[in-house]
């Protein structure tokens, strides 16, 4: 699969909350190849920054050419797009990065997003064909989780209790007694560390997206590491690029 870089264009863009944005793009050679689980690295106007940013896909559409990112404002680069209104010009590199499998369709699976890390489940939500439940995981402010509907079933944690469950997305699984045979996640550290403990306790299989800042994105510099479980015959741990062989890793494969 080939990476791209171009000068995409903007369809349209949405304000979701305070901070959380969505910006669908025209890019017929990127939305192509593009599946669940994989990201963009999209570059600054400003010749400042060097780095581009990389933003998960949330959706893709293949017929019409276009893939939708939904992203938080957390510095200037993010706050620069957050400003693209329709037509402007957007230059863009991918897909990049290794998505999540698929799945037989007599599996079950749960589908764990918290925070930023929903929005590529949005995606996967419409990829699988097996049952599946979506477990959302909010601060406060709900997002996204109304466009999951159509494609699972969807629980909802929130930290204040606003909204489903009080507390985390495990606290929301063993609220409603919820079992399935596969775990995908994506989410801060500590979550996917205590999901990763769950799936080992229960003996379910798991795949986890690792979110980590990141430099090229496509494996040349080496600032996204993490340790993996792979060992080789002089007893090295081998460290794995989370841009270029992640982001999605089976869980016994990394360390958190």
């Amino acid at each position: 699969m080939a990476k791209v870089k171009e000068t995409a264009q903007v369809i349209s863009q949405e304000q979701l909350s305070d901070d959380i944005f969505s910006m669908w793009i025209h890019t017929e050679a990127i939305a192509s190849q593009a599946h669940a689980g994989q990201f963009i690295s999209v570059y600054s106007n400003d010749g400042s920054k060097l780095l581009p940013r990389p933003i998960s896909i949330c959706e893709i559409d293949k017929e019409q050419g276009r893939l939708r990112i939904v992203y938080r404002t957390v510095g200037d680069g993010t706050k620069e797009f957050s400003g693209y209104q329709a037509g402007d010009p957007i230059v863009i590199l991918g897909p990049l990065g290794n998505g999540f499998p698929q799945l037989p369709a007599e599996k079950s699976v749960f589908l764990i997003g918290g925070g930023i890390g929903i929005p590529p489940m949005l995606e996967l939500a419409k990829e699988l064909s097996c049952k599946k439940t979506a477990v959302l995981g909010y601060r406060d402010v709900l997002f996204l989780n109304e466009e999951f509907a159509p494609y699972a079933d969807v629980v909802l944690a929130t930290e204040d209790g606003s909204a489903g469950t009080k507390g985390n997305v495990l606290d929301a699984i063993r609220e409603n007694g919820l079992q399935a045979d596969v775990i995908m996640a994506c989410g801060p550290t500590p979550m996917l560390r205590a999901i990763k403990a769950y799936a080992q306790e229960h003996g379910i299989e798991c795949y986890l997206s690792l979110e980590e800042k990141m430099a090229c994105g496509v494996g040349a510099c080496l600032a996204c590491v993490c340790k993996s479980k792979e060992v080789d015959g002089h007893s090295h741990v081998h460290n794995k690029r989370i841009c270029k062989d992640g982001p999605v890793f089976k869980a016994e494969e990394v360390e958190l």
